[in-house]
């Protein structure tokens, strides 16, 4: 969608288009045009004035503030300790937003909103009064799930400091661990604050001591806060303001800016989230990335305040937009990471370190539940990578399921909520398969090869084969000393191997596990809350590969493979899982006329069988008293017949068996 001030050039045509140089003059000249505009465009000509006033205010303010009065944090914490509600409260106090509008504001899918959790980080820019004189603030508020730690780093490369944000009920938890060491690790500044004082079940004190004998912080400049009734929160900003430093930068030296986050607009193309970290950028501005060394003209710079807000220029010290005119339309030439710089001064600027492009970790293939909804699911599964390209695609097929992908997450819950969006914001209707993660084969020439579908396992060139190794993770789980047993037990019947055991509290538990990725993925931490009553916390981080005696299982039904189902799995656990399997898959094949046989087979072992009867005529019905070799006879001619039967006869699965069976 195209400026409001494209009409005003329509109308005055001697201000011609709003380039670099002549945009000064339609600002200059818009307060002549407002009635022109409005009769052109049908908009108020009062709410024109209003925004453009508003707009200019916001310039000025920004524009006096120096870079000593700047501030860049984020919020960071576990799950459902209130990062989000505590957003909403700082927002209301600066005036960004009207208080009692919509709750979580920044939380901007469907998903996030329906599910109560964070998924992607999102930032605000805010100007506060403190002591008389105005600061920008810019808030980044962050994911608490492991499988979004990615997002957090970023997060972290564009701000000086960080609320560590403790839930006063539940204490410290194992993302709060894991998301201290990555900010302490950056030399980021921390303020802890402790949330949701207002319960009943609140307990501030054993927070504060385990925040000081976890992470040797001082607890004096603590702040305690209820976010969702406001109370203390005017105290978050002052001690924001004095804790955590404001960004280096000058705004006189070459434009060196960084590249935080990206997404996708239909009409604008990608639209970057930017950290200037020297000089400044604004519209018309010709820039050149480091990474593909692609150029393009800056089209609109703004803030996010909270929603877009263009600007007409960002200085050092700033975290906002830009996006280009013409626009970039493929997001694969925004590399997250990436720096820019002005065209002709790529020499006179040090490129930035960038961020490592987080792996896959889980791997799912998805197909459409009718072949006719292929293109439809295609254009959806393409639409939802535009803004999220830490997803992997692949193209699959089966013979059962037909054409299909092969998609890979960060993790569980990404895959989850990925599945949730295609269905919600798309209306796909898909088929998804039970997770499997990468193994990697060695062979006897020393070259390695990650697989990542279970159908390319080595089979029938093992001779080839010197090593077969898997994915593991370092798990640090956090849990109250009742329920230590439990875990302990639930970690060992997973292949767990422990590393470290020690008590932080006198009633809480850290216990890090190295445990195999494929373990994981299956329903670990599902298990977990139910062997702690959901008081158990669970991060992990990647712990490498590891030699490992894996073998693909896979289901046949009389005797032919379903390609759709198979599974690279331990050996100690090819039993268990192909009983499941045979049940399971039994309960949802109709009975032929001839006798179908399910079995799961371990490589070259059958380790499950189940048989669906046929459907049998009574062919002795007529007899009644006629002899035994009568009644032999016209058995053994039945089951001859059921023989001829069996083998030429094909059994055709139905997509809804196969829908039912990989429904969890």
């Amino acid at each position: 969608m195209r400026p409001w001030y494209f009409g005003v050039a329509r109308l005055f045509p001697s201000y011609g288009s709003p380039t670099a140089s002549s945009r000064h003059s339609v600002f200059h000249h818009v307060s002549v045009t407002h009635a022109s505009l409005a009769r052109f465009s049908g908009i108020s000509a009062t709410w024109l004035s209003q925004r453009s006033k508003t707009v200019s205010e916001l310039e000025q303010r920004i524009a006096a503030i120096p870079l000593e009065r700047f501030r860049n944090f984020c919020i960071v914490a576990h799950v459902d300790h209130g990062k989000s509600t505590l957003s909403d409260r700082l927002l209301e106090l600066t005036g960004t937003i009207q208080p009692g509008g919509n709750k979580q504001i920044l939380d901007k899918l469907d998903v996030e909103r329906e599910r109560g959790i964070t998924v992607k980080a999102q930032t605000c820019s805010m100007l506060y009064n403190y002591k008389g004189e105005d600061y920008l603030l810019h808030l980044v508020d962050t994911p608490g799930h492991v499988d979004f730690r990615a997002e957090v780093s970023r997060s972290y490369a564009s701000c000086g400091g960080a609320i560590l944000l403790v839930d006063s009920s539940q204490g410290v938890q194992a993302q709060t661990v894991a998301n201290f060491y990555l900010a302490f690790s950056q030399g980021l500044q921390l303020v802890p604050v402790i949330n949701k004082v207002d319960l009943p079940s609140a307990d501030p004190g054993r927070a504060l001591e385990q925040m000081r004998t976890t992470f040797e912080l001082s607890m004096e400049k603590a702040v305690l806060v209820s976010a969702k009734t406001g109370l203390n929160v005017e105290a978050v900003l002052p001690a924001v303001i004095e804790q955590i430093p404001c960004p280096v930068g000058d705004c006189l030296k070459p434009l060196k800016l960084l590249l935080v986050d990206s997404w996708y607009h239909d009409y604008k193309g990608v639209i970057l989230l930017v950290r200037i970290f020297d000089g400044q950028v604004k519209a018309g501005d010709h820039v050149v990335s480091f990474a593909t060394g692609l150029k393009y003209i800056v089209g609109e710079v703004g803030i996010m305040h909270p929603d877009q807000t263009p600007q007409t220029v960002l200085r050092a010290g700033q975290v906002g937009y830009i996006y280009f005119n013409p626009g970039m339309k493929r997001s694969q030439e925004a590399k997250v990471g990436d720096t820019y710089t002005h065209v002709g001064m790529e020499s006179h600027v040090q490129s930035l370190p960038g961020f490592e492009e987080p792996k896959s970790m889980v791997f799912v293939a998805a197909f459409p539940v009718d072949q006719g909804g292929y293109q439809h699911l295609e254009d959806s599964i393409n639409q939802l990578v535009l803004n999220d390209r830490s997803v992997t695609i692949q193209k699959e097929s089966s013979e059962a399921l037909g054409a299909g992908w092969r998609l890979g997450f960060l993790g569980m819950l990404h895959c989850s909520v990925f599945e949730d969006r295609l269905r919600q914001e798309h209306g796909a209707h898909v088929i998804i398969t039970p997770p499997t993660v990468p193994f990697k084969v060695i062979w006897t020439d020393g070259k390695e090869t990650v697989i990542q579908n279970p159908a390319e396992f080595p089979e029938l060139d093992r001779n080839y084969v010197s090593q077969l190794q898997e994915p593991f993770v370092l798990a640090t789980i956090t849990v109250p000393e009742e329920y230590l047993g439990p875990v302990i037990k639930l970690c060992e019947a997973n292949r767990g191997e422990q590393k470290e055991m020690k008590f932080f509290t006198a009633t809480q538990v850290i216990l890090k596990y190295k445990l195999p990725l494929a373990q994981l993925v299956d329903d670990f931490f599902g298990k977990l809350k139910g062997a702690t009553k959901g008081y158990a916390s669970l991060d992990y981080e990647d712990a490498g590969w590891r030699q490992s005696n894996i073998l693909k299982l896979q289901l046949l039904v009389n005797k032919i493979p379903v390609d759709a189902v198979s599974r690279v799995v331990h050996a100690s656990q090819a039993d268990k899982i192909g009983r499941q399997w045979v049940t399971k898959f039994k309960e949802h094949v109709d009975r032929q006329m001839f006798e179908v046989i399910i079995q799961a087979a371990a490589g070259k072992r059958i380790v499950a069988r189940e048989t669906i009867k046929p459907f049998r005529k009574d062919v002795l019905q007529k007899l009644h008293a006629s002899d035994v070799s009568r009644r032999r006879k016209l058995l053994e001619k039945q089951k001859e017949g059921r023989k001829k039967l069996k083998a030429v006869g094909n059994i055709s699965i139905d997509h809804k068996a196969f829908q039912k069976f990989l429904a969890k």
